[in-house]
């Protein structure tokens, strides 16, 4: 198992009577990439400020590794500046050339003068920014202006990076490339935070994902780990062409008969009614099964072999935005139910 890089000790930020972090303890290792989930005011902007060292905790601590491979106090770390990076949610620059901009952020955070061209060459070269290297940033889009964010925040190559709402203002397309790229980060070894509204993107990149609700971790595991909380599981499954209406209860009938011993037998009624949905719209099938990947794979089996003649499958997914909303939800609501919140 890989060391712990950074640790939360009761971290806490309050602004007057307001407590906006609320004793966060938190353990995060080497190499992995952790989402950030909360609502607006739910503290995880504050959390990542303190972690950036632009606010200081009330009480409480933030433990980093540093080179000398020891945890020592964030606040006490004159050095952290080459270990972290970080970017603020919609960036605001000085109406400088991307260069200019780049080459200054590089020499405030000590990379080697020597290699800072080739650096920011690779850098605005992978966010396909090349032509613009010399244009002033006030000639940016706002997409552009989020990539420049994210090239200033890794510009130094630091240890850890910190990203609030790095998809901002993004098209799929940059979406999908920024993905890519912090993949990309995580397999040379770098510690990522990510805090973000869109579930989707924190659950196709995140390993694990802190809950945040008033100021609080209400949980942190994987994606997986979190949704054992709910009382079922879904799968999607969508179909080459539609099913006919005439035949459809006694297909739903059929199937419910053949895969009935994997399917979730106390199915909530608030969530389902029956096991089995189809949705003509999007010529798919909702199945809610025990949970079990020993039973995703026999459904999938018996799909493909028992009713081949039926329908063609041509996507079995078990979506992670909508368990992610469900998890969330569920934990909101049993935190405030202890909290006695009504």
């Amino acid at each position: 198992m890989s060391e712990v890089v950074m640790k939360f000790e009761n971290l806490t930020k309050k602004y007057g009577n307001f407590t906006a972090v609320n004793e966060i303890n938190l353990e995060v290792r080497r190499g992995e990439i952790i989402g950030l989930v909360g609502p607006n005011g739910a503290g995880k902007t504050t959390t990542i400020k303190m972690m950036a060292k632009i606010l200081r905790p009330n009480s409480g601590r933030i433990l980093i590794r540093t080179n000398h491979s020891e945890l020592e106090d964030l606040q006490k770390v004159s050095s952290t500046i080459t270990q972290i990076g970080f970017l603020i949610d919609i960036p605001s620059f000085y109406n400088m050339t991307a260069y200019q901009l780049l080459r200054y952020f590089a020499n405030l955070q000590n990379y080697p003068k020597d290699q800072i061209d080739e650096r920011i060459n690779e850098l605005i070269t992978l966010f396909k920014l090349t032509e613009w290297k010399h244009e002033k940033v006030k000639t940016f889009s706002k997409g552009m202006v989020q990539k420049l964010g994210m090239i200033q925040a890794i510009i130094h190559d630091p240890e850890i990076v910190i990203l609030d709402e790095p998809q901002t203002g993004l098209d799929p397309l940059a979406r999908v490339e920024i993905r890519r790229y912090i993949r990309k980060l995580q397999s040379q070894g770098k510690t990522i935070f990510i805090a973000s509204h869109m579930l989707y993107e924190i659950s196709e990149v995140c390993d694990k994902i802190a809950l945040i609700n008033y100021g609080s971790i209400i949980g942190f595991d994987t994606v997986e780990n979190l949704a054992l909380v709910l009382k079922t599981s879904e799968i999607n499954c969508v179909l080459l062409n539609p099913l006919n209406p005439s035949e459809l209860e006694t297909l739903l009938n059929r199937l419910s008969e053949k895969l009935n011993s994997y399917l979730d037998q106390n199915l909530d009624p608030l969530i389902s009614k029956i096991p089995i949905k189809y949705y003509p719209e999007q010529q798919g099938l909702k199945i809610f099964y025990d949970g079990r990947n020993e039973s995703k794979g026999e459904i999938l089996k018996i799909l493909i072999k028992d009713f081949e003649s039926d329908f063609t499958v041509i996507s079995f997914t078990q979506p992670k935005t909508s368990q992610l909303e469900r998890v969330y939800a569920e934990m909101v609501k049993e935190n405030n139910s202890n909290n006695g919140d009504v």
